[in-house]
């Protein structure tokens, strides 16, 4: 899975701490990137902001954040560390973690999601309506296909399966730059047309077909296959011993269900049921 981690220089001070301390009974304090759509921005546009804002409403508690590059040294930074003088925690949740990620324990998972192929219409590739499709690509149109590949990614072991590799355009996955968001890279590669077609994470893909133009972007969910998983469960994360308040975010999750999916519909994630299956359209 393309992970939300990464390398990231030790010198980049980019701790931000979003209005004053609080008290932990009178504030929902959430761990996030400052800069990371689809997920979370200092704005409040990501999903994982939505998400945030509707528990604290329901919680009737002031939402605070304490921002940092969600790279290597994230967790570390943000929900195991302590204010200055203080035995407060920065932070006490991650709205959006692998389920099962070892550096926190997880709630239930609140959606599944895969991989998807995406590619810009009217481009000259409208007739691939799956990712079956390239491996039956004349050779001389499947020689001009260039597919962004990803260190790190099922997608790249997934095009080695594939014979794609020679159509492959190298991109790494995360880089030290805190500035950069990968979204936000291929969206700009993918529509100046130095590549034709990426194979995204989920929300990443439908970030994508919410941020520009309808019917701008075609987005193709994969499916796993033998020595490629592109589905993956998604939780929030508290400090390990901190059974209260996972058993009161899940309670959370159970309750606002139904709003939590119309929220990640909004924003075009592909959503899988527990069994692996699609339940949103490729495209809306």
């Amino acid at each position: 899975m393309m992970k939300k981690t990464g390398l990231i220089s030790a010198g980049i001070a980019w701790l931000l701490t979003a209005g004053t301390a609080q008290a932990a009974s009178d504030a929902f304090k959430v761990c996030a990137d400052p800069n990371n759509p689809p997920y979370s921005d200092q704005k409040g546009g990501g999903f994982e902001n939505k998400i945030a804002e509707l528990f604290a409403g329901e919680l009737d508690k002031k939402l605070v954040y304490t921002w940092f590059p969600q790279r290597m040294g994230f967790i570390r930074n943000t929900l195991k560390a302590k204010e200055p003088e203080s035995e407060d925690y920065k932070c006490d949740v991650v709205m959006g973690l692998p389920t099962g990620f070892d550096q926190a324990a997880t709630t239930k998972p609140y959606y599944r999601s895969t991989y998807a192929l995406v590619y810009v219409k009217k481009k000259g590739w409208d007739d691939v309506h799956s990712a079956a499709a390239l491996d039956t690509l004349p050779p001389e149109r499947k020689a001009k296909l260039r597919i962004a590949m990803f260190d790190g990614s099922p997608a790249t072991t997934w095009m080695l399966k594939h014979n794609l590799v020679e159509q492959g355009v190298p991109y790494q996955s995360m880089t030290a730059d805190a500035a950069v968001n990968t979204t936000q890279t291929v969206e700009k590669e993918l529509l100046a047309g130095n590549i034709d077609m990426a194979i995204v994470w989920g929300p990443m893909a439908g970030y994508l077909v919410y941020h520009n133009k309808p019917g701008t972007f075609a987005l193709i969910p994969m499916q796993s296959e033998e020595g490629v998983r592109f589905d993956y469960a998604m939780s929030m994360g508290v400090r390990i011993p901190d059974k209260a308040r996972k058993e009161q975010l899940e309670a959370l999750i159970d309750k606002k269900a139904p709003e939590i999916e119309a929220l990640l519909r909004k924003y075009h994630v592909p959503l899988l049921d527990k069994d692996g299956k699609l339940l949103t359209p490729a495209e809306e």
